[in-house]
């Protein structure tokens, strides 16, 4: 029996949600199923291919919603779940009662464990490490900037690795390991601290980077990366660099796409007034309403360009 499995790659929620759902499938569903893993990533276009879904079973965790009849499980707890309202029509007429979404829950991990404990009797417990983390990664619920900037607690250093290592084999290689070794274990492992070393010091050429090329006015700061080549940063430094800044907005790109990443601060001196999924979703993105982006095609720079502009000036409108 196959379970094909797809989640939000390249991201701590998305490994950790499809580890937790794996250790609940495989302990509460069907304990011989052969699992093989799809990572997703946030693009133009359509985002998911019928042939993926070629298990006996499809599940989905931690990404938008698909109407594919052969789609068995959902979770996600975003608020731009749905890429049409057909999509939203089709999730909320279906009665399997195996497909979930809760924008209001932090992390789809804890999402994940606490539908499997309640209504199918899952004991998450020895998974407790790793939604602990899930919950303030994907909530931004750290301590200050400083603790997500200087990476100095293992599962920090872990999603960095996560983030930036472009190897899928290897993040595949985490959510296997995840489901029978505890968060520490993996996050100490030589197989991580390995890559972690030369992630670091990316990590530290980016913080003095953006350093240079960031500029905060009206609260929001801004900077774009394309011309330096980075396709992606630590979310948090603009925060770590401006801690008075209410929202950042960036501009990078890679191989796969151009990308507009929004975020708002949680320590921020002043309250949030915009909902960010709901700005990124008139571009074609979406996200939570503190933190979203926006996907375009490698090479429409100059749109996002336009794009930043635009949405840097509506969140300068406080």
């Amino acid at each position: 029996m196959k379970l094909r499995l797809l989640y939000h790659g390249h991201c701590f929620d998305g490994v950790a949600s499809a580890a937790t759902f794996t250790r609940f499938y495989k302990e509460r569903v069907h304990p011989e199923a052969e699992v093989q893993y799809q990572g997703l990533l946030h693009r133009p276009g359509n985002l998911f291919r019928e042939e993926w879904f070629d298990g006996d079973e499809n599940a989905i965790v931690d990404f938008k919603y698909s109407p594919s009849a052969k789609l068995t499980w959902w979770f996600d707890h975003h608020e731009s779940a749905f890429l049409t309202p057909a999509d939203e029509a089709h999730f909320r007429a279906n009665q399997s009662g195996r497909k979930f979404l809760d924008v209001n829950s932090k992390s789809c991990t804890e999402f994940i464990a606490r539908v499997a404990r309640e209504q199918f009797g899952f004991d998450d417990g020895p998974l407790q490490d790793l939604i602990h983390w899930a919950h303030i990664i994907d909530g931004a619920l750290y301590e200050s900037p400083a603790q997500c900037v200087e990476l100095k607690e293992p599962a920090l250093q872990m999603m960095q690795v996560i983030e930036a290592d472009p190897d899928d084999n290897f993040v595949e290689y985490l959510i296997r390991e995840l489901t029978v070794r505890a968060l520490d274990q993996v996050a100490n492992s030589e197989e991580v601290q390995g890559r972690f070393r030369p992630i670091l010091e990316q990590h530290r050429q980016t913080l003095e980077t953006v350093r240079r090329k960031a500029a905060c006015t009206d609260g929001v700061v801004q900077f774009d990366l394309v011309d330096e080549g980075y396709d992606g940063f630590n979310k948090f430094i603009p925060y770590y660099l401006f801690p008075h800044a209410m929202y950042s907005v960036a501009l990078t790109r890679g191989s796969q796409r151009t990308k507009i990443s929004v975020g708002s601060n949680p320590w921020s001196p002043r309250p949030r007034t915009h909902n960010i999924a709901k700005i990124c979703e008139r571009y074609g993105g979406g996200g939570h309403a503190v933190v979203g982006a926006v996907s375009l095609k490698p090479e429409e720079v100059e749109e996002g360009r336009a794009f930043m502009r635009e949405i840097v000036a509506e969140l300068s409108k406080q």
